[in-house]
């Protein structure tokens, strides 16, 4: 039997063979559901999740919280999978003065700092960025084990689809872990 999949915060990518969870209805999107309120879904329902570029929607405050709604809906020994924007990446481009590491254009912001600052927060849309202890520290506290970073498509789970939705690897850490 295949694993079930569950695909938070698709966005305009749902991918098939997954659950496609978004906060707006969507093509492709399954279910409707946010984050910041529970999942409907019952316990336990899920092998693997995968929230791409999700959690820096989510005010500090409430990360915990929402990982624990994610583990809610993991099966006993089930797996997230997290890609979450690098802080630390964009601070070390900063000093190095790269500014073709940033994804913003030269119209919008010209200056490093501007730059970093448009980066962190993309234009007012992010609340929180990361660092990978940051990560680490919200998933102990929602109760998770086994906590580790992996590369870019490369997982330490037993469920290699897992990293079929990793993208913006430049940009990003990849983190693992289990109910």
């Amino acid at each position: 039997m295949p694993a079930m999949r569950l695909q938070i915060g698709c966005g305009k990518f749902p991918r098939p063979g997954w659950i496609n969870t978004d906060n707006k209805l969507r093509p492709g999107v399954d279910c409707v559901a946010d984050l910041r309120g529970d999942l409907p879904f019952a316990d336990g329902t899920f092998d693997c999740a995968a929230a791409i570029h999700v959690l820096p929607h989510i005010p500090l405050e409430g990360l915990a919280p929402a990982l624990a709604r994610i583990r809610r809906v993991l099966k006993q020994g089930g797996v997230l999978r997290l890609a979450l924007p690098d802080l630390d990446k964009a601070i070390d481009a900063y000093r190095r003065g790269d500014a073709a590491y940033f994804a913003i254009p030269d119209a919008q912001w010209k200056s490093l700092g501007a730059k970093l600052v448009a980066q962190i927060v993309w234009h007012n849309d992010l609340r929180t960025p990361f660092t990978y202890d940051l990560a680490a520290e919200a998933l102990a506290k929602a109760g998770y084990a086994s906590i580790a970073r992996c590369g870019f498509r490369e997982t330490r789970s037993r469920f290699p689809e897992i990293v079929e939705l990793d993208n913006r690897e430049r940009e990003s850490f990849f983190v693992e872990a289990a109910r």
